[in-house]
């Protein structure tokens, strides 16, 4: 059963959802305590962030202990009720599988390093020194720096592509796969959906380890996923445990292109359902090797219009996209691509038409449904690993941003942004605990917060409400055919999804002034029905002459 492609995914970061012991730092009775509110929604199914057993050096993607839930999110007996409850209200629970790395706190890596005859040496990829002691290649770490450390016991270094506390596991290793499958048999045995595959297209490396023809000390590109052996352990891995659990999947498909998503989701190869892609993530960055995902520049909506396009057309036969804006590794896209002041409600509602209107899963983040909005701290504030050796790496030792251009970078795409505590009413720390929040609240929590949003029919809430519901309701939206219309407009994102004599046109004016589409609107199906609009007054399409700023509608037309 594919319940995937009619439903509508809600992601919670669980250390900033909802904290219900007082210690400032979210947990699994939490989310408990929340699911009324996620089933009046209208979601599908939750995708939880990492909840294992962690010393969170990476906010939980440094696992310890797959078996364990972290006591800081409670208990397994905690996350048995969860499932149970979710299943209860008919949402599914889909679980984080991070299995490119553990952390070094691992059993096994700490078996590992003991010695280069340990039966645990191979679960992970140890190498020797170049003659000259350095490291044996110039891969980089996607956290800055190198992606090797030397380790003074065994005299080798070992692979890190995130922290150095983060090693990465050896898949090449048919003990090391099994392990892995045997830790998901024993999650879906108690009755988890699925996985989201966190970094799934990195677990194979080219044995080679080919350096990369650069003058850059450090350099992260092709070499670091996508390896010759990638697609066999997905086939083996369906095999062993996804297809006898009938498990929803979806990889993070870091480094993936067109022909390579469809390898990962064409369902003759049995592999995964979905994955997650990045390409359109990136129409506000300048590619740069020497300052990654901070390099700036402004956001082109053409671009992304071209990009969201690209793919929908691609892998529309037999493949299956996911949409997003916003993850826990994505800022809040209302502040970095919209208008988060005066058009905050239309601006949020906009970007929501425009990805709920196209063909694939939607995703929701926690806090995108009630338009949460970035945060500005200073340095010290933020908390995310990534920022902190960014702000290391490019300003205080090679200079390459000025201070005031990293923070910059920072308020519009620091990954923070979207991992401050969920808003849920105006009393002190927004209602997300009664202690001291691990991260800090955004100040606008007064102003955004569920109590608010869903007292108010016209929220942004009831918007996302409704979206979902037409989703559930209109097969148009799972089937219908895709085709952009105005692909040069940078300010009108407007397109098609035709099925039959059925079409549905949806229109949203992605600017912060009025815009006159016609005759960019026309259509020579004269009359339609108005779906929903986040103006209260949208008029008809046959009569429709101006979209003011942000101005976003679903119609159906016969």
């Amino acid at each position: 059963m594919e319940w995937w492609k009619d439903a509508v995914i809600y992601q919670i970061y669980p250390r900033s959802f909802k904290d219900s012991t007082g210690n400032g730092f979210g947990d699994l009775r939490g989310v408990i305590e929340k699911l009324d509110y996620l089933e009046s929604l209208g979601v599908d199914g939750l995708w939880l962030s990492p909840i294992f057993e962690s010393p969170q050096k990476d906010n939980g993607y440094d696992i310890s202990d797959y078996r364990k839930i972290d006591p800081r999110f409670g208990t397994n007996e905690d996350m048995y009720e969860l499932i149970e409850k979710a299943h209860a209200k008919g949402m599914k629970i889909i679980m984080d599988l991070v299995a490119n790395h553990s952390s070094d706190q691992h059993r096994w890596f700490q078996e590992s390093k003991k010695s280069k005859d340990n039966p645990y040496r191979d679960y992970y990829i140890w190498k020797d020194a170049q003659a000259d002691g350095s490291p044996p290649n110039n891969w980089g770490s996607i956290f800055s720096g190198g992606a090797w450390e030397w380790d003074e016991t065994t005299e080798q270094y070992y692979l890190h592509y995130f922290l150095k506390e983060q090693p990465d596991l050896n898949w090449e290793n048919p003990k090391l796969r099994e392990e892995i499958y045997d830790l998901m048999r024993f999650w879906m045995a108690k009755g988890v959906d699925g996985w989201r595959m966190d970094v799934i297209g990195a677990i194979s490396k080219d044995q080679s380890f080919p350096a990369y023809d650069s003058d850059e000390q450090y350099v992260v590109g092709e070499n670091h996923s996508n390896g010759p052996r990638l697609h066999e352990f997905i086939q083996e891995m369906n095999r062993e445990v996804l297809a006898p659990f009938n498990a929803m999947t979806v990889g993070e498909g870091n480094g993936s292109d067109i022909e390579s998503a469809k390898l990962f989701t064409d369902p003759e190869r049995n592999e995964l359902n979905m994955i997650f892609t990045f390409t359109h993530m990136g129409v506000d960055e300048r590619p740069t090797a020497q300052l990654g995902k901070w390099g700036m520049k402004p956001f082109d909506l053409v671009e992304l219009k071209a990009d969201l396009a690209l793919w929908q057309t691609a892998l529309n036969e037999r493949f299956w996209n996911t949409l997003y804006f916003e993850n826990h590794d994505q800022a809040r896209v209302v502040s970095r691509w919209g208008n988060d002041t005066t058009y905050h409600h239309q601006s949020a509602t906009a970007f929501a038409t425009v990805l709920h209107g196209l063909k694939g899963t939607p995703f929701v983040y926690q806090g995108e449904e009630i338009g949460m909005v970035n945060s500005s701290f200073p340095i010290e504030d933020y908390d995310d690993v990534e920022i902190h050796n960014a702000y290391k790496d490019l300003v205080q030792e090679r200079q390459l941003l000025s201070e005031a251009d990293f923070m910059a970078a920072v308020e519009t795409k620091g990954r923070d942004n979207a991992r401050t505590p969920m808003q849920w009413d105006a009393t002190a720390n927004a209602g997300f605990t009664t202690g001291t929040p691990w991260l800090k609240v955004n100040p606008r929590f007064e102003e955004i917060n569920v109590e608010k949003a869903v007292a108010d029919k016209g929220s942004i809430f009831h918007y996302y409400q409704k979206l979902i519901a037409l989703r559930h309701n209109e097969e148009l939206f799972r089937t219908g055919e895709f085709e952009l219309t105005n692909s040069e407009d940078p300010r009108l994102f407007t397109y098609t999804r035709t099925l039959g004599d059925e079409q549905l046109i949806i229109v949203a004016n992605m600017s912060a002034e009025n815009y006159q589409p016609l005759p960019l609107l026309s259509t020579e199906k004269a009359t339609g029905e108005l779906l929903i609009s986040n103006y209260a007054d949208t008029p008809a399409i046959d009569v429709i002459s101006v979209l003011r700023p942000y101005e976003a509608a679903i119609y159906k037309v016969k």
